[in-house]
């Protein structure tokens, strides 16, 4: 007898973490690798924050939150959200959970019966599609490439959309091509959800601040599809906190009491500390914690010039989070000293293997054609691993 769940065995590793182990293994080895693997800012937590974490813990905040999170927390996130989204959410509409990933669990796992329909829009987060299978859902994709921004249109979610769809779930700006839907784009996809009330948008914004453009828009603005749309956002990108485990959601109140319902059966409220912490980060003006987004428009703007020189390689400018996901079909069907690149998870290795630089390939992003590069280091590491990547490929071209 099988001892394992059909759950667990429908579910594959994710490819990012794949890759970076493999990264991390080569250098543990000797072997001077620069990993571009990992979507975590290479920046230290803010000293503001990292004051306001000691301060709790010498006012003891040690015990248990309450589920949804702390009320002030939740009513930090309340004001942010109208403060640099114009969105009127109350504490009740907000459940803090241990990172945004909890976040988006909990709406899935709120809305999905086996066999429900989920929409996701290429390329996807890698995780997207696993959470869905864990829910016992059914991932629908809808292509995109770099020619169009890797962006879907009103039409093609017209079209994708059934009785059997429960959601649509992306991510804008989007990991991993680090584009966003503009205003007017976002306005015609909000036009058709609103004809079909029982889909809801599961809206991942956790790269809203780093942004290099117009400030992005969040589907919810739209009244049409407002009771429709989860906002999922987080402590991670924006403040360098990945490892302080801190996202939420914004939802119609019945949804949000559904996630409250689900997190208080599996995990209770998020570190206690970690929220304290949060409310400081929430309170401050965004302009304290610029500095990270002029130096990561630096880096992007060094890595594009690098990157198209690259030969084979299709390049869009990123407008927002620190990411490039250069279209590299080029090589695919190709093979290099020996090595049969079927997609773009071959090419990846490839990389890695012959140039030792740590990227992600893009079959696990619903994207078989692409690859994916982190820009989340210095300026000197970046340099060099361009400078790889082109003198490994320049002899095939």
């Amino acid at each position: 007898m099988e001892k394992l769940s059909e759950r667990v065995n429908r579910l594959g590793y994710s490819q990012t973490f794949v890759m970076s182990n493999k990264a991390r293994e080569m250098k543990a080895s000797g072997i001077d690798v620069i990993s571009l693997t990992l979507g975590e800012p290479d920046f230290d937590v803010p000293d503001n924050i990292k004051q306001a974490a000691f301060d709790a813990i010498n006012e003891n905040y040690s015990h248990y939150s309450p589920v949804p999170g702390f009320l002030e927390l939740r009513q930090a996130i309340a004001h942010k959200l109208k403060r640099d989204n114009y969105l009127e959410y109350t504490p009740a509409q907000i459940c803090v959970s241990n990172g945004a990933k909890q976040a988006i669990i909990n709406v899935l796992a709120a809305l999905l019966n086996d066999g429900d329909e989920v929409i996701l829009p290429n390329p996807y987060w890698v995780s997207y599609d696993e959470m869905v299978k864990m829910m016992g859902g059914v991932s629908v994709m809808l292509p995109t490439s770099y020619v169009t921004d890797f962006k879907i249109t009103a039409e093609q979610l017209e079209e994708a959309i059934t009785d059997k769809t429960k959601a649509v779930l992306f991510s804008s700006p989007c990991n991993p091509s680090g584009g966003y839907y503009t205003y007017d784009e976002l306005k015609s996809l909000a036009g058709v959800i609103a004809k079909y009330p029982h889909v809801t948008v599961i809206s991942d914004e956790i790269y809203e601040f780093i942004n290099y453009e117009t400030k992005t828009t969040s589907i919810a603005r739209f009244p049409e599809v407002y009771e429709q749309t989860a906002v999922i956002n987080g402590m991670s990108k924006a403040f360098a906190m990945t490892g302080w485990r801190i996202g939420y959601s914004a939802c119609p109140e019945w949804l949000a009491k559904a996630c409250e319902k689900i997190q208080g059966q599996m995990t209770s409220g998020a570190n206690t500390v970690a929220q304290r912490a949060s409310i400081t980060a929430l309170q401050a003006d965004p302009s304290e914690y610029k500095y990270m987004i002029d130096a990561f428009k630096k880096r992007r703007d060094l890595v594009y010039d690098l990157m198209t020189e690259i030969p084979g390689f299709k390049v869009v400018l990123p407008k927002a989070a620190f990411y490039f996901f250069p279209d590299i079909s080029h090589y695919i069907g190709k093979t290099l000293n020996g090595t049969e690149i079927k997609n773009s998870d071959d090419f990846a290795m490839f990389i890695l293997e012959h140039a030792h630089v740590g990227c992600v390939g893009g079959v696990s992003f619903g994207s078989p054609e692409c690859i994916r590069f982190s820009y989340a280091a210095s300026e000197e590491d970046l340099k060099e691993a361009m400078r790889r990547i082109k003198n490994l490929l320049d002899p095939f071209n």
